[in-house]
């Protein structure tokens, strides 16, 4: 194996992005017929003005590493010819096989590919350290910094018209077996509107209970930060974000014990972040769209002899999980719901993408083979509970994702209960996507459609529980 199959995604388009920008350049010149190509480079490289800069102006230390942000944005303004070349050469998938996704997303697909080594090859600390840092490193800048921090930011003059400035907390907090656990917090400021600064802090009074996705072995509060903070911006909401314990050191359903808990503090402290405790929502991406679903339901139907099977600690949980108010509402990102059944999109999208068969083998061992409870369970997997009673959802599905058709699954047997559902589905969209929400152009309106659907479906039920209580 080459030393270049060994290199992160970070490292490698690090080393290609001058190359790719002189390319970008040079093609852009030779076409002089072609004057959007060249006035899309043009404002690429156009100065800012005095205000932009002040009003960008944050001090270094607030900044992460995000070249590989760049780099992969940077792709995007390449002309089709050359990504499409790059793709050919890299051996990617092309426009027939995935006709909804663009070129510039089937090029990160194939660098991806090519890149990929096998997880079982890589020991999981490594593996973590890996992930975050190329997570944190495709992340805009800009979601970084604190808004208390920005220089200037309190002279009106240069206050952005309809900006919502977000700030977050890192709070430590204790988990399930009283050991410590963070949560990070996330408030939105007041909106700005000229020389004049409006304060309206969280009108829908809800908060959001995030789930970090990575197969219940990876990721943390970092590498979900874009989408939390996007979320906090977006709609007012406070966030809560939970980093919960990872297998295989700690596994199922040690993660899902550790949430609960944090919806139990979040159910106590949710008046500091501007919320009621009947308006908590949850949410998360993979892994943690599946806890969001165990979750959803244990809180509307807690089974108290799945708990049993844990014991003393299992009744604990059962008696703190019958004490809790019902979520609002839940949105599941691209889910894991079922463990154990192959849907059609398994041998569909199994193979080349950014989740294969080979990944979901080593999280499944190791979330599941030292577990205390047998693998199906209805504490591991959440089509096997009871969902009756579940709250209003809206399911959020990726095109070109081995786990799509569970979220299908899982939305169908809602509906067979009478529940409030909604889905949707992000054409020629990989598992994953929303870790290229600022890289990625279509990815990113797809996610912000995302928020935006989900905040109109709880304003929806808040208005209409408003309207009932009238």
């Amino acid at each position: 194996m080459s030393n270049s199959k060994n290199l992160s995604i970070n490292t490698l388009l690090n080393k290609a992005l001058m190359t790719l920008h002189l390319a970008s350049k040079e093609h852009l010149a030779s076409k002089e017929s072609s004057n959007q190509d060249a006035q899309t480079y043009d404002s690429l490289e156009k100065r800012q003005s005095v205000k932009e800069k002040i009003l960008a102006y944050n001090p270094v230390a607030n900044y992460q590493p995000h070249t590989l942000h760049y780099a992969m944005k940077s792709l995007g303004y390449l002309p089709d010819p050359i990504l499409e070349g790059a793709i050919g050469y890299l051996k990617g998938p092309n426009s027939k096989q995935y006709m909804h996704a663009n070129a510039h997303l089937r090029l990160i697909l194939a660098v991806n590919s090519y890149l990929k080594t096998p997880l079982e090859l890589t020991p999981m600390p490594e593996l973590r350290e890996r992930f975050t840092a190329d997570a944190v490193a495709m992340q805009s800048p800009r979601v970084w910094q604190q808004a208390s921090t920005t220089m200037l930011s309190n002279i009106k003059p240069f206050t952005k018209k309809n900006d919502s400035p977000v700030s977050w907390k890192d709070e430590t907090i204790t988990n399930a077996d009283d050991g410590d656990m963070t949560v990070r917090c996330y408030k939105a400021g007041g909106k700005k509107s000229g020389f004049r600064r409006k304060r309206i802090h969280n009108p829908d009074e809800t908060v959001m209970l995030f789930f970090h996705g990575g197969g219940f072995c990876i990721g943390d509060v970092d590498t979900h930060h874009e989408f939390c903070h996007a979320v906090c911006e977006q709609t007012g909401w406070s966030v809560v974000s939970v980093d919960y314990r990872l297998a295989p050191e700690c596994p199922a359903p040690a993660a899902l014990k550790d949430c609960i808990t944090a919806y139990d503090w979040l159910v106590e402290h949710c008046h500091t972040l501007g919320a009621l405790p009947s308006r908590i929502v949850l949410a998360g991406d993979s892994a943690g769209g599946g806890l969001s679903t165990l979750i959803a339901q244990q809180l509307t139907a807690p089974s108290k002899s799945a708990w049993a099977d844990l014991g003393i600690d299992g009744q604990k949980m059962f008696n703190l999980l019958e004490k809790l108010p019902e979520p609002l509402a839940q949105m599941p990102l691209y889910p894991v719901t079922d463990i154990e059944t192959d849907y059609p999109s398994w041998e569909l999208y199994g193979e080349g993408l950014l989740l294969d068969h080979a990944d979901v083998a080593v999280f499944d061992a190791a979330c599941l083979e030292n577990s205390p409870l047998p693998r199906l369970h209805i504490l591991n997997s959440p089509m096997l509970g009871d969902n009756s009673k579940v709250c209003p959802t809206y399911i959020v599905a990726s095109e070109l994702d081995v786990l799509r058709d569970e979220a299908f699954a899982y939305a169908k047997q809602l509906r067979g209960y009478g529940v409030a559902v909604e889905t949707y589905t992000v054409l020629g969209a990989p598992h994953g996507f929303i870790h290229f929400m600022s890289v990625h152009q279509g990815l990113g309106q797809e996610t912000s459609n995302i928020i935006h659907g989900f905040s109109s479906f709880v304003r929806e039920i808040i208005n209409t529980q408003s309207q009932l209580a009238a």
